[in-house]
């Protein structure tokens, strides 16, 4: 077994415990990753890039780390219900990207895909 599989495991043993599978919808965890990504958000807004980096090595990395965690359980809670390999989804994005963003025309920019010469 995985590690993600082991952790979606723990996530769906602590749902069923509760008997909170009536609330995990795809649209309510959908919703939930989002208003969880909110949250975390919530913590560089208003600061420079260089005070979001002093925030995370210093007084916010716990409540950070904890907002993380909150969008990442949702979203494996997510892939297990809906049956989707995280892993695999993951890889082939990444490869799927890869082919997007040739690192010849890609390194060093921010340009969108369509827009890389």
């Amino acid at each position: 077994m995985s590690e993600i599989e082991e952790l979606q495991q723990q996530i769906r043993a602590f749902r069923d415990q509760r008997d909170w599978m009536q609330f995990h919808s795809p649209r309510n965890l959908a919703v939930s990753i989002s208003l969880e990504a909110s949250e975390l958000l919530e913590h560089f807004q208003w600061i420079t890039d260089e005070k979001s980096s002093e925030q995370v090595a210093e007084e916010r990395k716990d409540r950070i780390a904890t907002e993380i965690a909150d969008v990442a359980i949702y979203l494996l809670e997510l892939s297990d219900n809906l049956g989707i390999d995280l892993r695999q989804a993951i890889e082939a994005k990444l490869q799927h990207n890869a082919e997007k963003y040739p690192v010849e025309k890609a390194r060093g920019s921010s340009l969108k895909y369509t827009e890389l010469q």
